[in-house]
């Protein structure tokens, strides 16, 4: 089962919904992804468990699973990987090395609701970088109320030319449009055993060719999951509820970089796959503004 969010095929409005296999059923009585995540854990459970008649998934237009005032954000350098990979590239090796370390995690801002794309949109790479990689994760969904619900797949897109330059740089190196990407669906909590031990799938393919593949586990993360939701809300409110992606475990070589039309796929067991295709700068993603503005997404 995964919760969703899709476009009515009736009056084209964004509807919550769950999805079981190749069929979808809207929630009674909640009209978003918003007003689900102020909910209580228990509470959520069982409004997940009222919904509608089903109809088919193959035509619905899928959503990024966030609304409303919800937020992206991220934990970085917390696999050895990873820690590797930003003093390889960076000018200031050390910071990274106290970070993986710290008991302080690293959190930072990486996308409102509004500027996240879904499985089959563009992802972007800013035209003023030149070493753009993907960074697939597994992302925590929390509610408004700190409670772990859910898990979902996450594509931090980064800028390795940026972020090594300087790592104040880190903003730049990650922020930037289409530079977040969700799977369309959240596996509730209770349907997820062990959240660190789930295999993680990285495959780039271009023009057909498969030009990188690896894969690792959530069991190398070094941070706790309930540990990085504390964190991020202790001096935080997050009303329409969160999600934190919990950093990379794969990073390609410093002398891998993505291009415009390569093909990026994420897999996580038990939550499914991401898949999108890379675009270059700002113009691809002008209709993240607009439909908004519509209220449509």
């Amino acid at each position: 089962m995964h919760l969703v969010r899709y476009l009515s095929p009736v009056d084209g409005r964004p509807i919550p919904g769950v999805r079981t296999g190749d069929s979808v059923a809207p929630l009674e009585g909640v009209n978003s992804f918003a007003e689900l995540l102020r909910l209580p854990l228990a509470e959520l459970q069982t409004a997940v468990g009222k919904v509608g008649a089903e109809l088919p998934a193959a035509g619905l237009t899928f959503l990024p699973p966030l609304d409303g005032r919800g937020e992206v954000w991220c934990a970085g350098v917390t696999y050895e990987r990873s820690r590797g990979a930003r003093m390889e590239e960076s000018s200031e090796q050390s910071v990274y090395d106290k970070v993986y370390t710290a008991e302080r995690p690293e959190l930072f801002q990486k996308a409102p609701a509004w500027r996240v794309v879904v499985d089959g949109e563009p992802v972007g790479i800013r035209s003023d970088s030149g070493h753009d990689v993907p960074e697939p994760e597994l992302a925590v969904v929390a509610n408004s109320h700190g409670e772990i619900v859910g898990y979902t797949i996450c594509n931090d897109m980064s800028s390795r030319s940026i972020e090594g330059i300087n790592p104040l740089y880190v903003p730049q190196a990650k922020l930037f449009a289409g530079g977040c990407a969700l799977a369309a669906g959240i596996r509730p909590a209770w349907e997820v055993k062990d959240p660190k031990n789930l295999g993680i799938e990285l495959v780039i393919e271009r023009d057909g060719t498969e030009v990188f593949a690896e894969r690792t586990s959530t069991a190398k993360l070094v941070r706790e999951l309930p540990e990085l939701i504390d964190v991020l809300f202790l001096p935080n409110d997050f009303p329409d509820g969160v999600i934190l992606a919990t950093g990379t475990g794969i990073v390609p070589d410093l002398d891998f970089a993505l291009t415009e039309g390569d093909v990026i796929t994420i897999t996580i067991d038990e939550l499914g796959t991401l898949t999108n295709t890379v675009a270059t700068g700002r113009a691809p993603f002008t209709f993240l503004a607009t439909t908004n503005l519509e209220g449509t997404r």
